[in-house]
């Protein structure tokens, strides 16, 4: 079994590690099943998780193997994988899930509340995180499942239920009276997907993009957002408006002055993601007392309770199916061949040198 590694202190040290001896050549236990990983999809979402493994569990899901292991980890992706051997009688082999895996070959798991589409991985090291991670979907049952869509949807999805998280909590709250929606790291995929619904609610306020000079054009060609600007001309933003701010690029720089311009009018500013990460550590301006973090699992869950698991699947899959198709008009997939070929791209992603149109699909 091979693993992608990523040190924990410094996730720009990376290692693919031959870990067969502690996964493939065990013996599986009763209840159990392995499953080989097929292709799985690496975006600016798995440095988040990185860089917030510590704070919010990420490096618990999948502890690394092989040898010396101390200070090393695996950021969880979004991928594919077929049941290779199983020892649970209601999951057999062949079965497809969907879902959070490692970067690696194999993963074992162990099946619970199995249903006919869906099943939990009931590991105890996992039992205490959010639930929404733990939940697989055996896609070989879904209605009306198209496996051309693999693609897409291992890439999107884990975005876009956070751009409709996001969308679904700020219309919730009334858009905090907010007048626009200023949206940080505008060219990031999840930030699209919040775009792609505040474009379809007629009562949602319009959005600004604020994004890189080199992604300027790319974010102006989605006709999305109803102004673009680059993190060097934030003062061409209308400071006198009522503002929310999602912020997807954690750069507390660009948030100090974007907070400072803003003053009062600055509502709410809603933390997501670090496609910025290492312009993370300097922020004067910032007004902490307005801000939050928005950890969309914990979302998830409280809408589970109030529209039922079924109602929660008709909306998000309905949001999911139209964002995917809109997406295609842009989305350009690279495919990359194993865990080898993604440790020789990792340093571009880390630095952000993958260009804003391209989707990452590591091919196992």
């Amino acid at each position: 079994m091979a693993e992608f590694q990523i040190r924990r202190d410094d996730f720009t040290q990376h290692r693919v590690v031959d870990a067969a001896s502690t996964e493939t050549s065990s013996e599986l236990v009763d209840g159990a099943i392995r499953v080989k990983i097929e292709r799985f999809a690496f975006t600016a979402n798995n440095i988040t998780y990185a860089v917030t493994g510590d704070r919010l569990g990420y490096w618990q899901f999948f502890p690394p193997g092989g040898d010396d292991t101390d200070g090393w980890g695996m950021m969880p992706v979004w991928g594919f994988a077929e049941v290779a051997e199983s020892k649970a009688g209601d999951v057999p082999v062949g079965d497809r899930l969907f879902g959070y895996f490692p970067p690696a070959n194999y993963l074992d798991m162990t099946p619970t509340r199995v249903a006919a589409q869906r099943i939990i991985d009931g590991a105890a090291h996992r039992a205490r995180l959010p639930p929404a991670y733990n939940s697989y979907s055996r896609v070989n049952a879904e209605p009306g499942y198209d496996r051309d869509m693999d693609d897409m949807r291992m890439l999107l999805w884990p975005l876009h239920i956070t751009s409709f998280c996001l969308w679904d909590a700020l219309q919730d709250k009334g858009w905090y009276g907010a007048k626009q929606v200023v949206i940080v790291s505008a060219s990031s995929k999840t930030s699209i997907g919040l775009a792609y619904a505040l474009d379809d609610d007629a009562a949602a306020p319009p959005a600004i993009a604020v994004t890189s000079r080199r992604n300027l054009d790319f974010v102006k060609k989605l006709t999305l957002y109803e102004q673009s600007v680059t993190y060097e001309t934030l003062d061409k933003i209308d400071a006198a408006i009522p503002t929310v701010v999602v912020d997807m690029s954690g750069n507390r720089e660009v948030l100090g002055r974007l907070h400072a311009r803003l003053g009062d009018n600055m509502k709410r500013c809603i933390n997501v993601g670090l496609t910025h990460w290492d312009g993370n550590k300097t922020g004067d301006g910032l007004n902490a007392e307005r801000s939050e973090i928005f950890f969309a699992p914990s979302h998830i869950q409280q809408r589970l309770q109030d529209w039922g698991p079924d109602g929660f699947a008709r909306k998000t899959s309905s949001f999911m199916f139209q964002t995917a198709a809109k997406s295609r008009s842009w989305l350009q997939l690279r495919k990359i061949d194993g865990l080898n070929g993604l440790a020789e791209v990792y340093d571009d992603i880390c630095a952000g040198r993958i260009a804003a149109d391209q989707g990452l699909i590591i091919e196992l």
